[in-house]
């Protein structure tokens, strides 16, 4: 089978269900705040490593007869659902323009979590090193996006995000 099948649901899920719940937040998830220092640098890395990990798996095999294609689906599978409901959650934003319902009661950053779970899934059924050392980038510079956004949202929406932020863990 062909690592292609398994972008489909995550691009169904990333830009199909998040614009079938909200239109505007397909915006939202695609705005990067302005950066500063090494997070311009981190942006490129971010936004690179995404490319490069999405041409990468169209390339490979997902390896049936494998002993890590079970545990590789489950971690894919759980991934998955993580996207399903963080995406949920983030396209139904409280007035205030907070996100802090569903799995941002655990973590500011559930979208990122899930993308890096379906990730991992993603190499345990190719058994790919390059795939892993694609995500390692990936999530070391979206570390560093992440960094900005919350700058962005503590200048946004000062205390109220400030006071999440004390009371909800970056990741998990």
């Amino acid at each position: 089978m062909n690592g292609f099948l398994l972008l489909i649901p995550l691009l169904l899920i990333r830009y199909g269900l998040l614009c079938a719940l909200n239109k505007e937040a397909l915006k939202r998830a695609a705005f990067f705040p302005p950066m500063i220092g090494k997070e311009k640098a981190a942006f490129w890395f971010y936004q690179t490593s995404t490319i490069l990990l999405f041409l990468y798996l169209c390339f490979l095999k997902i390896n049936i007869d494998s002993m890590w294609f079970y545990p590789g689906a489950v971690v894919y599978g759980f991934g998955i659902l993580l996207c399903i409901v963080s995406i949920s959650n983030f396209a139904k934003p409280a007035k205030n323009g907070i996100n802090h319902k569903g799995f941002y009661r655990v973590s500011r950053n559930p979208i990122y979590v899930a993308y890096f779970i379906y990730f991992l899934g993603c190499v345990l059924l190719t058994r790919s090193f390059i795939l892993l050392a694609l995500v390692i980038v990936f999530q070391v510079s979206a570390h560093w996006i992440i960094l900005s956004e919350e700058r962005w949202c503590v200048e946004e929406f000062g205390e109220e995000y400030i006071n999440y932020m004390k009371k909800v863990r970056r990741y998990i």
